[in-house]
């Protein structure tokens, strides 16, 4: 299974043109996405949901920002900056540290991929290209979602929006 962060509408179709634009098409199958977690195991799905509904069910969503252009190995990312999105990931991590895989367990660098599995010629043109209009900004995390593998694309086992007012929902 995957988590991802949701970006809001506007940021979403912003990005995802970028990613549909520069991504290789025969490799893009699934929308532009902030990864918290690549790989939990399917037997953490009920855990995984009670644990992003806790997370989100309360909460306004954190602050981000997109603060740069990241260098991959063979791609182009956004960097994003959030210390609230982090401060989730890092108790997601906690709850599921004994599950999680290396990369998983190694220390999280988010990012928004527009950009991946080219020539690295071709990574260090766009990252040229976009440096030049590249302006620092905020970005809408609407939600957390858990996904599954499915050939090769993702499938949604469930999506939790922030709370936009920040109050708790009367009974």
């Amino acid at each position: 299974m995957i988590v991802t962060a949701d970006l809001g509408p506007a940021d979403l179709a912003r990005l995802d043109a970028l990613r549909r634009a520069h991504y290789p098409a025969d490799r893009n199958r699934v929308p532009a996405h902030l990864t918290l977690f690549h790989h939990l195991a399917p037997s953490l799905a009920e855990e995984a949901g009670r644990r992003l509904a806790a997370e989100t069910r309360h909460a306004p969503p954190p602050a981000a920002r997109i603060a740069g252009i990241m260098k991959l190995a063979r791609g182009t990312a956004f960097r994003v900056d959030s210390p609230g999105l982090e401060a989730i990931r890092a108790r997601l991590a906690d709850a599921f540290d004994r599950y999680l895989t290396p990369p998983d367990a190694a220390p999280w660098r988010p990012h928004i991929t527009i950009q991946n599995k080219v020539d690295a010629s071709a990574a260090a043109a766009l990252q040229r290209e976009m440096a030049r209009s590249f302006r620092p900004g905020p970005i809408a995390i609407a939600g957390l979602s858990l996904w599954r593998y499915e050939d090769g694309g993702w499938v949604a086992i469930g999506r939790h929006p922030f709370n936009r007012s920040g109050r708790s929902p009367r009974n």
